[in-house]
């Protein structure tokens, strides 16, 4: 019955959390008391079992008093697979939280057993979406432009000799990425999602073609990403009818797919994102997304319960696309993140410079893939075609510099370390000659 790992105490949060407890801040939204106190046991890579007081019949216990505990996060809208906008995600997981990195449209049916490379490589778990162009994202734009590579046949047969990986079918819809095609690439995306019974998750931005005209085609259970894009302004009726009839909202940051002043219209309207993602790539790791945790505390800093916020990065992404993840259910993989809420105004920035405050900061302190805990990974130096500010060169050049001395000192001190091979006897001493 010896579980192989216990974690002890932590605060789960539930749907009937409202997040109305104490706060630093503003007096609205969670308070780091929120959630009521479980353990939760791990056996062979999945949980075991979850109460309060289980027994401490354990080869690791970890106290987790007063931390949120809750599944690995997943993160609905990522790219890690090879070309232009892909990242390492494994040095962002282990500080993060995010167990789950959906991959939305890097790949393509010409470039998948690329990206297969990569989930297969990964600490996380990498499930995809499948671009209807079968170049993928090599490039930083304009897949759909030759509607030759949008081949509905070709990603059909594609999804069905990969249904352990791929869960749906991306499309990305703006003036730059299918030129004079309009929507034709979404209805073929779409043709293709319905033969293999799986969602289209639809990227939005500029027009033509006009917003209107994408949001008219998509079914329930299919997903709009940046749903709160100062660019594209999904703010009309049309968005309405589409949450009306059960597309689902994606918040979808990235370095240009959200504003906050649209999410605020959109929640005064009754508008939510059902999901919240960060659309991680190249471009917005290192501003103005950084990842996950960060993107929560933007929700947050809008009014959001923590609770709701759980949610949508846990149990709702898993049901959008049908994963086994997301949950701390029995028998489910034992994908924990650990959090501490720490108390502090936390300013945050959307993609157009507006900053909010968040009244509490998530801080990922521990995170385990079916049951194994990550360890630190370093991450790449971004790649030379990526734009960054002098202001986040520097900021790249310090940390390297911090990392390089805080591995460069010892360890420990002499205190702190203990004599591994003791000397079972002495140096014999010589004894004085005799004149």
């Amino acid at each position: 019955m010896t579980f192989d790992l216990l974690l002890t105490g932590g605060r789960l949060l539930t749907d009937g959390d409202s997040g109305t407890g104490p706060t630093a801040g503003n007096g609205s939204g969670p308070g780091p008391a929120a959630g009521r106190p479980v353990d939760v046991a791990v056996r062979d890579g999945q949980i075991a079992a979850v109460g309060p007081d289980l027994p401490r019949d354990a080869r690791r216990v970890v106290d987790l008093a007063g931390r949120l505990i809750t599944p690995g996060l997943i993160d609905l809208h990522t790219h890690v697979g090879p070309g232009y906008w892909g990242i390492d995600p494994d040095p962002v997981a282990w500080h993060s939280g995010v167990t789950t990195w959906v991959d939305a449209g890097s790949a393509g049916a010409y470039t998948l057993d690329g990206l297969r490379r990569v989930a297969a490589a990964a600490a996380v778990r990498v499930p995809a979406l499948l671009n209807i162009s079968a170049i993928g994202l090599a490039g930083r734009t304009g897949e759909s432009r030759d509607l030759g590579n949008c081949d509905v046949p070709l990603a059909i047969d594609t999804i069905q000799a990969n249904r352990e990986l791929i869960h749906g079918v991306k499309v990305r819809i703006d003036r730059e990425t299918v030129g004079d095609n309009g929507v034709e690439p979404l209805r073929r995306g779409l043709a293709a999602a319905a033969a293999c019974g799986v969602p289209v998750m639809v990227h939005i931005g500029s027009a033509p073609p006009s917003l209107d005209e994408v949001l008219d085609l998509l079914r329930p259970g299919d997903i709009i990403t940046h749903c709160a894009s100062g660019i594209a302004v999904p703010t009309g009726p049309a968005v309405h009818a589409a949450a009306g009839r059960g597309v689902l909202l994606d918040l979808g940051h990235g370095s240009g797919g959200f504003a906050f002043d649209v999410l605020e219209a959109q929640l005064e309207a009754g508008l939510r994102p059902h999901t919240v993602s960060t659309d991680l790539h190249a471009r917005s790791l290192h501003g103005p997304v950084f990842d996950l945790p960060t993107t929560m505390a933007k929700l947050l800093a809008v009014g959001v319960p923590l609770a709701e916020v759980v949610a949508a990065v846990t149990t709702h992404p898993a049901r959008a696309l049908g994963l086994a993840a997301g949950t701390l259910a029995v028998g489910a993989p034992a994908d924990i993140a650990i959090f501490e809420v720490r108390a502090e105004e936390f300013p945050v920035a959307d993609a157009h410079r507006q900053v909010r405050v968040s009244p509490v900061r998530l801080v990922n302190e521990a995170t385990y893939v079916g049951g194994r805990l990550l360890a630190p990974r370093l991450p790449s130096p971004p790649a030379p075609w990526i734009p960054l500010t002098d202001t986040q060169r520097a900021a790249l050049d310090s940390r390297a510099r911090h990392l390089r001395d805080l591995l460069a000192t010892p360890l420990v001190g002499v205190d702190g370390l203990a004599e591994q091979f003791p000397r079972d006897r002495p140096i014999p001493r010589e004894q004085p000659r005799s004149s």
